[in-house]
């Protein structure tokens, strides 16, 4: 029988493992078996402690049509945990004195429309630039603002088109140019995928690579990740790549988008892969200075606020358990993904599911509890 689980049935979920083993890794694994069954997409699992993977399993399956199982070694679409990686490219362009952080955003992107308004890639960074999204109630801004027909087509995955489905990077940044902001700068947090696509052409524009290959060769192939990417195009083979489905009434549909414009998202990596980008907020490798620079990277780009939570370079900086917390969560089609890094603990949490209809973020929850209470 196809299961369903929120946020209620993960929590009661916990409160059934009382009088079971204590152990830390049986407690994960009972919750998830009592999750996920073998037959459905799952969840790649990975827990870091001071530098080490103390849990790592797959549940489900990576592939329904095949029943390839879920091994915890799979490559994931990471959706909106992407930001960082794009906000770490344009942090290490300033590191090399090719921008300004502080500089207005047409300074390096001319062909951008004239907002009246002194849009700084700093405030793109933290989602205080007053850009627009490219969901939710924006798409109703942006029909206002263009007027254009194209706006209200429906998508064949049901919705609203999205406007970077099927578009070519460059056909999609030649409408972006177009648009309005929705609010002055620095006025309030709203967040922006748009502003996240535009950093990644910053990167092409000043680099004169594209965020894929300068992402490549400055920060994954230094440290060592080398089953990650950006993917702006269609056509690379990915071994061990998941696919993306989510849940219809009571049965599973496929999921996928043809999207390849990066910078929002467009990161596809592995637990093991990110265990290294984890490593380097503790020894940092990358930039003239590292220390300084992973510094710079984790303050909040601006004292806005969005659900009690800073933002900083792609990163949503709080509290939980009296530990400081640097989080983000993804979501796409096809993709539920979290990454936690406990910073003053050096403890770090992975979940990452191929199923759109499950919540990542908590089950993250619930092995929070594990850790820093395990006696209850």
């Amino acid at each position: 029988m196809i299961k369903r689980r929120i946020l209620a049935v993960v929590m009661a979920a916990c409160a059934s493992l009382e009088g079971q083993a204590d152990d830390f890794s049986d407690r994960i694994d009972t919750l998830f078996n009592n999750l996920i069954a073998e037959d459905e997409p799952g969840c790649s699992v990975g827990v870091i402690e001071s530098g080490q993977l103390i849990y790592q399993a797959g549940y489900g399956l990576a592939n329904m049509e095949n029943q390839v199982p879920m091994t915890g070694h799979n490559v994931h679409r990471m959706a909106s945990v992407s930001k960082q990686f794009t906000a770490m490219a344009v942090h290490l362009l300033a590191d090399e004195g090719k921008i300004d952080l502080d500089a207005d955003i047409r300074t390096y992107l001319p062909g951008l429309r004239d907002y009246s308004e002194t849009v700084t890639v700093n405030a793109m960074l933290g989602h205080v630039s007053g850009m627009v999204n490219d969901s939710g109630d924006d798409y109703e801004f942006w029909t206002s603002t263009t007027g254009g027909d194209e706006l209200v087509l429906e998508s064949a995955f049901g919705g609203p088109f999205l406007f970077n489905q099927n578009f070519s990077i460059d056909e999609y940044f030649r409408y972006i140019q177009k648009l309005p902001l929705r609010y002055s700068p620095n006025e309030k947090f709203h967040y922006s995928n748009i502003a996240y696509f535009l950093l990644a052409m910053l990167v092409e524009e000043v680099s004169g690579q594209s965020l894929r290959d300068y992402a490549d060769r400055k920060i994954f192939k230094p440290l060592g990740m080398s089953n990650t990417m950006f993917l702006d195009s269609p056509r690379p083979i990915i071994d061990g790549r998941v696919t993306g489905y989510n849940m219809i009434g009571r049965d599973y549909v496929r999921d996928d988008a043809n999207v390849y414009t990066v910078g929002a998202g467009g990161l596809y990596t592995t637990v093991n892969d990110m265990l290294k980008w984890d490593r380097h907020f503790y020894q940092p490798q990358l930039g003239f200075d590292p220390e300084s620079l992973i510094r710079q990277f984790n303050q909040p780009n601006s004292a806005l606020k969005k659900y009690g939570r800073l933002y900083a370079n792609g990163q949503m900086v709080t509290e939980r358990h009296g530990e400081s917390v640097y989080l983000h969560h993804g979501g796409f089609f096809g993709t539920r993904t979290y990454y936690g890094r406990y910073s003053d603990a050096d403890f770090s949490i992975m979940v990452f599911c191929n199923d759109a209809s499950r919540n990542a973020g908590d089950y993250a929850k619930a092995i929070e509890q594990y850790y820093f209470y395990p006696n209850n």
